[in-house]
C-alpha cells in the first residue's frame, strides 16, 4: 500500500521540456514512475527520448489526460506561470498536482490551493520535493536510490531533512514519503498525511518533520491526540533560530514563544510523540520503537 501515489499512477510533467523538467523526468522514469506525457503548448505533437523511451508532449493537461488516462501532474513551470499551469490542471480534473516550483507568490498559492479544494484536486506543495512510494512511483525530485520499500511513513516540511531521514532509515524503508513544502500556504499539510498514514495498513510508524514558524505542528499534535493510534516520531528544525527573524522557506518567522521549535516540541511531546534533537537521534528513536513493537523471537 501507499498514500497518494502508487505503481498504477500515470504521471504528466508540466514543463517537461525545460532543463529541470528533463532532468527530473529522466530520474522519475528510472525510478519506475509511469510518466505518460509532458505538457508544453509550444511543443505539442513532439516527443522527448529518455533512454529508449519516447514520451509524447501534449498541448494541454486536458489533452494529455484524454490521451493517456493520466491522474497525476508534476509541475516544473517557472513561478510567474505556475498559477496558470496549476489552474489548468485543476480545470482538467487531475486528481493530484505536485507543485515543485519555488518562489511562487503567496497570493498565487492561496488562489490555486483554494480552487483545488473546491474541485477535488489534491495539491502537494508548492516549493516541495514531491512524494515517493519506494519501489512503485516517484513524483518530484526526491532521490529514489536512498531508501527502499518499508514500514515507515514520512511527512516533512523540509526537502533536505526528508532525504536525510530516508537515508538514515534506509535499512527499514518507507511506505511513502511526502514533502509537503515549507511555504506559508501549502495544499497538503501534516494532518492530511497523518490521516492517510493512519489508514494505510502497511505504515507501522510515522515520522513527522517540522520547522519553526506558524502553528502547523501544534495543530498536528492536537490531531494526533484525537485520531492517530500509530506511533509518531518527530523532529523540529530551527532550535538555534534567532527570535523575530524570517528564515528558510518563505515564512518561518518566530515571535515570542509562538512558532518556536521549543513550543512545537512541547506540543508534540504532550501527546506522546517522541521528538529527536537531531535527525540522527530521530532515526534512533524510530529504530527503538520499531524494535520494541517486534514480537519476541522475531
Amino acid at each position: 500500500m501507499a498514500i497518494y501515489l502508487t505503481k498504477e499512477s500515470k504521471v504528466l510533467v508540466q514543463g517537461m521540456t525545460g532543463g529541470e523538467g528533463m532532468k527530473h523526468t529522466r530520474r522519475m522514469l528510472a525510478a519506475g514512475t509511469d510518466v505518460v506525457g509532458g505538457v508544453n503548448p509550444r511543443k505539442a505533437g513532439q516527443s522527448v527520448d529518455f533512454d529508449e523511451r519516447a514520451v509524447p508532449v501534449y498541448g494541454t493537461v486536458a489533452e494529455g489526460m484524454a490521451a493517456t488516462g493520466a491522474d497525476v501532474t508534476v509541475v516544473f513551470v517557472p513561478p510567474a506561470f505556475a498559477k496558470a499551469a496549476v489552474l489548468e490542471a485543476i480545470d482538467a480534473g487531475i486528481g493530484l498536482a505536485v507543485v515543485i516550483t519555488e518562489g511562487i507568490p503567496v497570493h498565487d498559492s492561496v488562489a490555486f490551493t483554494s480552487y483545488a479544494r473546491g474541485r477535488g484536486t489534491r495539491i502537494i506543495g508548492p516549493n516541495c520535493p514531491g512524494l515517493i512510494t519506494p519501489g512503485q512511483s516517484n513524483a518530484g525530485i526526491i532521490p529514489a536510490d536512498i531508501t527502499k520499500p518499508g514500514r515507515i511513513g514520512l511527512v516533512s516540511k523540509s526537502g533536505t531533512l526528508t532525504y536525510q531521514l530516508m537515508y538514515e532509515l534506509r535499512d527499514i524503508g518507507f511506505s511513502s514519503a511526502v514533502g509537503i513544502g515549507g511555504d506559508p500556504v501549502v495544499g497538503t499539510n501534516h494532518i492530511d498525511c497523518l490521516a492517510a498514514f493512519q489508514e494505510d495498513p502497511d505504515t507501522e510508524l510515522v515520522v513527522l518533520i517540522g520547522e519553526i514558524g506558524g502553528d502547523a505542528e501544534e495543530r498536528a499534535a492536537a490531531y494526533i491526540r484525537e485520531h492517530v493510534t500509530k506511533p509518531v516520531v518527530g523532529y523540529i528544525a530551527g532550535f538555534t533560530a534567532p527570535e523575530g527573524r524570517t528564515m528558510g522557506h518563505a515564512g518561518a518567522i518566530v515571535s515570542g514563544s509562538a512558532g518556536t521549535a521549543r513550543a512545537k516540541r512541547e506540543a508534540l511531546e504532550a501527546v506522546g510523540v517522541r521528538v529527536g534533537s537531531t535527525p540522527t537521534e530521530t532515526a534512533r528513536l524510530v529504530l527503538g520503537l520499531l524494535d520494541a513493537r517486534q514480537p519476541e523471537g522475531s
